[in-house]
């Protein structure tokens, strides 16, 4: 399988070794804007290099593309992609808006293109398993949801980059919410309303550093959502789930689920339990940041080869999350 990457930097480099690693796979072009990386990638990895997405997906015979550039690219890089029947895979979160999602999500319905996004989320074995229980209906009935992450993104006033410009793509909300949110909507499906929200800026000038949001969902369950990328206590993201039922609750992060069972069910005792990240992580044929990197990439490449374009970070399911997204900015302006 021949694979394009669009955007070397640090996802793309990281999709790229991945991939290459994975049989029956292989990067055959990278595109990016910085000429030098291209000429490194030349010289030491002797493969094929363009500055203009359009020129390699048009020349380069590509069966798929990984696209890992700011996110303001992605819908017409993307579109372009599917428009000539290649699949996809899009870093998170999929557009800047809703209504490009949208149009994504069906151009590849259409196309019947298999398009994923990186939400990497959903496949770690804490949150799966997390999920299980929840959809066996195991804890009974949702009735609240807490999501959380906080992380040392930004901690100090910084010279401008990509991820400082809203029209980019920057701020807390796209770049760090978006995976709260996602992971919220993988495990008890998306709010129909968010009727409360702020975005705050601590140390950036152009873009928000916090998030907090209020859900509600159907059959009257209520959410909230917090996230905080200029939060130093924490080495790096912390992603945290907490979600209250009327037979129990669960906590659960990328390390430990601990669960609460108001009966006992499967494995899990009446009470209190904890399994951790190492008795249900599934394996993967190789390793590099996280298990869950290799895993959605797998998953990615396996549907093209199967021709199922049914599995999980689809682009519809991206669309319900930038939906939200859309909602969160609504309800904060709003409140202006």
């Amino acid at each position: 399988m021949r694979i394009g990457i669009v955007g070397a930097g640090k996802m793309g480099l990281s999709h790229y070794a991945i991939a290459n690693a994975l049989p029956n796979a292989s990067v055959a072009a990278v595109c990016d804007t910085s000429r030098y990386i291209l000429s490194v990638l030349r010289k030491y990895a002797g493969i094929e290099t363009h500055t203009s997405y359009e020129e390699m997906i048009d020349q380069a015979r590509l069966d798929c593309i990984f696209i890992a550039t700011p996110t303001s690219m992605h819908f017409e890089c993307a579109k372009h992609a599917l428009e000539r029947d290649l699949h996809v895979f899009v870093e998170k979160p999929l557009t800047l808006s809703a209504s490009e999602s949208r149009t994504l999500a069906d151009l590849a319905a259409q196309r019947g293109r298999v398009n994923m996004v990186g939400f990497h989320n959903r496949y770690i074995g804490t949150f799966r398993e997390a999920r299980r229980l929840l959809e066996a209906g195991a804890l009974g009935r949702v009735t609240s949801i807490h999501g959380s992450a906080i992380g040392p993104v930004v901690v100090k006033q910084q010279a401008s980059t990509w991820r400082s410009r809203k029209a980019e793509g920057g701020g807390c909300l796209h770049d760090y919410a978006c995976h709260v949110v996602d992971l919220m909507n993988f495990l008890v499906g998306p709010p129909t309303k968010v009727f409360k929200a702020r975005m705050q800026s601590i140390f950036s000038r152009n873009v928000e550093d916090a998030v907090s949001a209020e859900f509600e969902y159907r059959g009257g369950a209520v959410g909230t959502l917090e996230t905080n990328w200029s939060d130093d206590s924490v080495r790096k993201m912390t992603t945290k789930i907490n979600i209250q039922c009327t037979n129990g609750e669960l906590a659960v992060d990328r390390q430990e689920l601990k669960v609460r069972c108001g009966t006992a069910f499967d494995v899990y005792q009446e009470g209190w339990n904890t399994r951790w990240i190492t008795d249900l992580q599934e394996g993967v044929a190789f390793y590099l940041r996280g298990e869950e990197y290799t895993a959605q990439v797998a998953a990615f490449l396996s549907s093209i080869r199967s021709g199922s374009v049914v599995h999980e970070n689809s682009f519809a399911s991206a669309y319900e999350t930038d939906r939200v997204l859309d909602l969160i900015a609504r309800a904060d302006q709003a409140a202006a």
